[in-house]
């Protein structure tokens, strides 16, 4: 039995190594890399905590462009600023494409601007930017949104007394602030318990999506969906998100005016009743829903995390 049982295994290993070999040999035109091993690929020769690190290394072998195997999937890494200006400025329509990220689409369903490609990227993206630009991005009216609120972080601040504190926290709530006037039309209180929560469950997909485990999820994920983890509670915890916005959405949907949309939730809601007739169209709910999670969630972390840098740079060299 125990014989047999070696046999199937030992069968069943060749029978991995051909196909890795074949789909290897059918790629030869890919740039060069390290070597890679069955299923896990070169995943045992990169710091899983900080990737950039090895990848960095790697060029310093095979040269700016390389192939690396981040288990099955392959993935063509581009390092310094020279390629990566040549590839997404350059070329940018020829890599205007996102691979496939299951940690962050897979909730999203491909639906929204931040999980999807082509021409429904495309028009969500064009729509976007132009109705941001209406509602201030990039003028005036944004700047003084951005000075009126950071007056309230100030005044939160102040009421510290000097007492040491972590910002984290305190700038997320400051970014999301000026976002949501632009999508939801108002800001919160930085004592808003829900406001907190949501914030709270944003940098703690971040936190996941950048760990060992996101990055697991990421290319095995019909595996991960079947094994528990800390993405199971980030997942829950993200349709806790939905909810919120899908609440959001009602409420502008109970006060809506055609004639004077207030903010990013009224203009889509007035486009969705422009196309409704049209069956291909791309203004829908489900658009809707992901495209508000992209701004909340991207804008808010990216944003926040710049800040924090900024002001430990400041700390180290006063």
């Amino acid at each position: 039995m125990e014989s047999c049982a070696t046999v199937i295994l030992a069968g069943l290993i060749l029978v991995l190594l051909w196909m890795f070999n074949i789909k290897h040999k059918r790629n030869w035109h890919l740039p060069p890399g390290p070597t890679a091993l069955p299923l896990i690929g070169n995943l045992l020769q990169i710091d899983k905590k900080a990737p950039f690190k090895s990848f960095v290394k790697f060029s310093e072998t095979y040269g700016p462009v390389m192939t690396v195997y981040l288990g099955w999937q392959r993935t063509v890494v581009l390092v310094g600023y020279d390629a990566v200006k040549e590839a997404l400025v350059d070329q940018a329509d020829d890599f205007a494409g996102r691979a496939p990220t299951p940690f962050l689409h897979n909730p999203n369903k491909k639906y929204g601007i931040g999980s999807s490609n082509g021409e429904r990227w495309r028009q969500l993206r064009r729509f976007t930017m132009t109705t941001l630009r209406d509602f201030g991005m990039g003028r005036k009216g944004m700047e003084e949104w951005i000075q009126e609120e950071s007056e309230h972080m100030r005044a939160h601040i102040h009421k510290l007394k000097g007492t040491p504190f972590d910002p984290t926290f305190l700038l997320s709530c400051t970014v999301s602030n000026v976002i949501c006037c632009l999508v939801f039309g108002q800001r919160f209180s930085y004592e808003d318990k829900q406001f907190l929560r949501l914030l709270t469950i944003l940098f703690q997909i971040e936190n996941v999506n950048s760990s060992p485990v996101g990055q697991m999820y990421n290319l095995f994920p019909k595996l991960m969906d079947h094994l528990p983890g800390p993405h199971q509670k980030v997942f829950a915890e993200y349709e806790e998100v939905r909810k919120f916005i899908k609440m959001k959405i009602q409420e502008h949907k109970d006060t809506l005016d055609p004639s004077s949309p207030r903010d990013y939730i009224d203009s889509f809601l007035i486009r969705m009743n422009q196309e409704k007739e049209i069956s291909t169209t791309e203004f829908h709910y489900d658009n809707l829903i992901s495209t508000i999670m992209t701004l909340f969630l991207a804008g808010t972390q990216t944003t926040s995390s710049t800040l924090r840098y900024a002001l430990s740079v400041l700390i180290k060299y006063p």
